[in-house]
C-alpha cells in the first residue's frame, strides 16, 4: 500500500526511497495552485525532474517555466519557489540530498493538514516551522 502525504491543499507526494543519503519522492501538483512561500534549505541539495505537466519556478532570483523532462538541481541556501500555475496536474520528481530530516518534516507537514483539505491552522504551522529550522527556513525580503 502507498503512502501519500499532503504538503499543501493541492500537493501531495510518495516517498520513493529513503537513505541517509537522499530521500526520493514523487510528488503530485493539482493545477491552479499558487507559490510555497520563498524558502531555503540550509543544508541540503534538491534535485527536480518534472515528470509530467509544468511547473513554475523562482530560484535566486530567477523566473522560469519548467516542463516535462526538464531538470533542474537548486544547492543548499538558494531561496526558492516552485508550484504549479498551469491547467493540468503536475507530477515530478524530487531528490534532497543528504536526507537530513526532510522526510520527518513531510510527515509533520501532513499530520497538521486538516482532514478534507484546506490550509492549517497557523500556530501549528509555525510551531512545525521552528523545530525545522536545520531543514526549511522561509525567506523574507
Amino acid at each position: 500500500m502507498r503512502e501519500v502525504l499532503r504538503l499543501s491543499p493541492n500537493s501531495t507526494l510518495e516517498i520513493r526511497a529513503s537513505t541517509p543519503d537522499a530521500l526520493e519522492v514523487e510528488a503530485t501538483y493539482e493545477p491552479g495552485g499558487g507559490p510555497p512561500p520563498s524558502h531555503l534549505h540550509p543544508a541540503q541539495d534538491e534535485h527536480f525532474e518534472v515528470l509530467e505537466g509544468t511547473m513554475r519556478l523562482v530560484a535566486g532570483g530567477d523566473e522560469r517555466v519548467l516542463e516535462a523532462g526538464d531538470e533542474i538541481d537548486i544547492p543548499r541556501e538558494t531561496p526558492h519557489q516552485m508550484w504549479n500555475g498551469g491547467e493540468t496536474e503536475a507530477r515530478v520528481r524530487w531528490e534532497t540530498r543528504p536526507r537530513g530530516r526532510t522526510e520527518d518534516f513531510f510527515r509533520s507537514v501532513d499530520a497538521v493538514m486538516p482532514e478534507g483539505g484546506g490550509v492549517p491552522d497557523l500556530e501549528p504551522m509555525l510551531e512545525l516551522l521552528r523545530s525545522y529550522e536545520d531543514t526549511f527556513r522561509l525567506v523574507t525580503d
